[in-house]
């Protein structure tokens, strides 16, 4: 028998958009975890629904785009039978980017619908991205199973979802290959990785540039990332001098994992962060973590055993956190060896199969989907 085949589509950003993101890496994860879990991929679709600014024309144009994909999708489908899915998945959806196309083809053609990631803000019902609001609750409050990620969302998401199935898979995460090296003679090597954009990001890096002015002792800092923003990231660190080296955008992953394990800590103040995918990545070679703890950032480590969470947006908080874990070498290596089981035992892509094989067979049984 051959493996179900599952449609795939990311409205906020394709798995193979050309610009690196948090959110492209995770909607790749989705899809080795489902390849993994048995079932045969595919990406329906490349549509991005995103409307950044609330912008009615760009939320028409948007429309129509999607209405061209349903009608081709459709087209596809009668034609060839065999390309029918099993089940439609979409991985996140949220009011700036929701699923215009899934919940109509699904429809169409009798498949489950399934949403993972999906996020659910009320505060949104009313303001320039209200119709799209709409749509997205549209889709969470009917798919009939919703996949949450963090504890955060949970509330949100369930809110909508009476009589209809819900379940939390945390973050997961591939292992980078390489395992920390053990602390030298020499500094204190902090390390952090996240793109370079104005907003949060931004907001992130001034932050962790704030707490390292009253960080003591002998330290550097590697900065892994790039983006439009770069100019105002350097002009944050350049009175640290030497101290801090930037390395710029590390696609390959055994060069990112060979330059994560040089360090001994991870550090990222997380303004506002989803729950931070660089967090595990970093624990997944045995690297412990300090974050803010803001949004799902606790659904991405053990607290006090693999990372260290402090108060958002608290400079002041986030250097005595890190310089606990620089003065406390034997805490830092159970630390180490503690995050490296996490994130490659229950974090990892082969868990997150298991999960997805157990809670989507029901859905899809032996059946393709009817026209």
């Amino acid at each position: 028998m051959s493996a179900p085949h599952v449609a795939f589509y990311a409205p906020l950003k394709a798995p193979d958009h050309p610009t690196p993101s948090g959110d492209r890496t995770v909607a790749r994860l989705y899809i080795a975890a489902l390849e993994a879990a048995g079932f045969n991929v595919e990406i329906v679709s490349d549509l991005r629904s995103l409307d950044g600014k609330g912008d009615s024309v760009s939320q028409a144009r948007i429309r129509e785009a999607a209405a061209a994909e349903i009608t081709r999708i459709t087209a596809r489908w009668q034609a060839r039978p065999q390309t029918r899915p099993a089940l439609w998945f979409t991985y996140h959806l949220y009011y700036k980017a929701p699923d215009l196309i899934g919940p109509h083809l699904a429809r169409a053609f009798d498949c489950p619908y399934v949403v993972a990631e999906a996020s659910h803000a009320p505060s949104r019902a009313s303001g320039r991205w209200s119709a799209f609001y709409a749509e997205a609750e549209s889709a969470i409050a009917t798919a009939d199973l919703a996949i949450v990620t963090t504890r955060r969302d949970w509330p949100c998401v369930a809110a909508l979802r009476t009589g209809r199935q819900t379940v939390q898979l945390p973050p997961f995460v591939a292992p980078l290959p390489g395992i920390v090296a053990p602390q030298s003679s020499g500094p204190f090597r902090l390390i952090t990785l996240a793109m370079m954009r104005e907003g949060d990001k931004l907001a992130s890096y001034l932050l962790l540039a704030e707490a390292l002015k009253s960080l003591t002792g002998d330290w550097t800092l590697t900065i892994i990332g790039d983006g439009p923003a770069r100019a105002g990231v350097e002009a944050a660190f350049a009175p640290f001098g030497p101290r801090v080296k930037f390395k710029g955008l590390i696609e390959e992953r055994a060069a990112l994992g060979a330059e994560l394990a040089k360090a001994d800590l991870f550090v990222w103040p997380a303004v506002n962060e989803a729950y931070g995918m660089a967090l595990l990545e970093a624990q997944s070679i045995g690297l412990p973590v300090v974050a803010g703890r803001e949004g799902g950032v606790a659904d991405a480590l053990l607290e006090g055993e693999t990372g260290v969470l402090v108060p958002p947006r608290d400079a002041a908080a986030f250097a005595g956190a890190i310089r606990a874990v620089m003065g406390d070498a034997p805490r830092r290596a159970a630390m180490a060896v503690a995050a490296r089981h996490f994130a490659t035992g229950e974090r990892s892509v082969a868990s997150a199969a298991r999960t997805l094989r157990t809670i989507l067979k029901p859905w899809i049984g032996s059946a393709e989907c009817e026209s």
